[in-house]
């Protein structure tokens, strides 16, 4: 793989095989391992699975991904009904510590509030990315300096969709 040709050939062929991602608007160029994905993906989820699965491919550095979400007509959902829905997510199974909050702006959420560790941060992310009508998530939650109970629940593991 040590043409720049091989490289976006293969990353291609990843994306083109990979069952969470629909390749069809994915446009794919490379220089010196340096990936870039351009073009439109329908969710939230195959935006990430697309770098994932460009990042897989072995000789691939860095992967720059440009690639925008483009809902379907049927996935749109106004702020309010986005909002309320993230937040809804955010209180299943207790999996995110209380205080965590998601707000929603054209598809764009933005989650704020404190966590104990990376864990729970990363969990409050995943029951919001594959909502209906995400187009984005931005995790400003911030990891608490102490150790001490507060208001936290614990982690408990399961499929955030």
């Amino acid at each position: 793989m040590g043409k720049t040709n091989d490289v976006r050939g293969a990353v291609e062929d990843e994306l083109t095989f990979d069952p969470d991602v629909d390749a069809s608007d994915i446009t794919v160029e490379s220089t010196d391992g340096t990936v870039s994905l351009n073009g439109t993906v329908p969710s939230y989820p195959q935006y990430v699975a697309a770098a994932a699965g460009a990042q897989r491919v072995v000789g691939v550095k860095y992967v720059r991904n440009h690639l925008k979400v483009a809902l379907q007509p049927g996935d749109y959902r106004d702020d309010p009904t986005l909002t309320a829905t993230a937040n809804n997510a955010l209180t299943l199974n207790n999996a995110v510590s209380v205080g965590v909050e998601a707000t929603a702006a054209n598809g764009n959420v933005t989650l704020i509030g404190t966590v104990r560790d990376t864990t729970e941060r990363a969990a409050a992310e995943l029951r919001v990315a594959g909502l209906t009508g995400v187009r984005s998530v931005k995790n400003d939650i911030q990891m608490r300096d102490d150790t001490g109970p507060a208001d936290v629940i614990p982690h408990v593991q399961g499929s955030p969709f």
